[in-house]
């Protein structure tokens, strides 16, 4: 949390979740090709937690369907996330927890970008370029605190 367990964003708007995704009989056939698309990509990052609030990216709009772009043919996914406000200190953290989600989930082929939506945060260059650099999210993933927080995120307590 901000400063000594401040909230920055003390009040925030809350969106109705997206229904469940529909389940085709071909979805379980290994025999038929099945490409990723963003709606996939997006079931993957909407249930990640807030770092803040005991609330989903989804329920806060960090992330939407619309903002997860995927090119199965090229191996490469995209996602846009919306911090909840334009100088939210968590945002680092929040593309850290949906790139380490993704990186975890599809399968190594995949090309991983994750990338604030832009003109929604005043440090969007910024960190768009931490989040870009292989090795500073290695050195980050390698610091056990920062890994809790993040493993909090992705996996809360009760989500087994």
């Amino acid at each position: 949390m901000a400063g000594k367990d401040r909230l920055e964003n003390v009040n925030p708007h809350i969106f109705a979740k997206a229904g469940q995704r529909l389940e085709l009989p071909t979805d379980w056939d290994d025999d038929v090709y099945d490409p990723f698309d963003a709606r996939e990509v997006f079931d993957l990052v909407r249930n990640i937690r807030d770092p803040e609030h005991p609330l989903s990216l989804e329920e806060l709009n960090v992330v939407e369907e619309g903002q997860c772009e995927v090119c199965d043919g090229e191996n490469s996914v995209m996602v846009h996330f919306t911090p909840t406000i334009p100088h939210c200190s968590m945002a680092s953290l929040i593309g850290l927890s949906i790139r380490l989600k993704l990186l975890q989930a599809l399968p190594a082929r995949f090309k991983v970008d994750v990338r604030i939506t832009p003109g929604t945060h005043a440090s969007e260059q910024a960190i768009n370029k931490q989040l870009a650099d292989k090795e500073r999210v290695a050195a980050a993933l390698e610091n056990p605190h920062l890994l809790e927080v993040i493993n909090k995120c992705l996996y809360p307590p009760g989500s087994a």
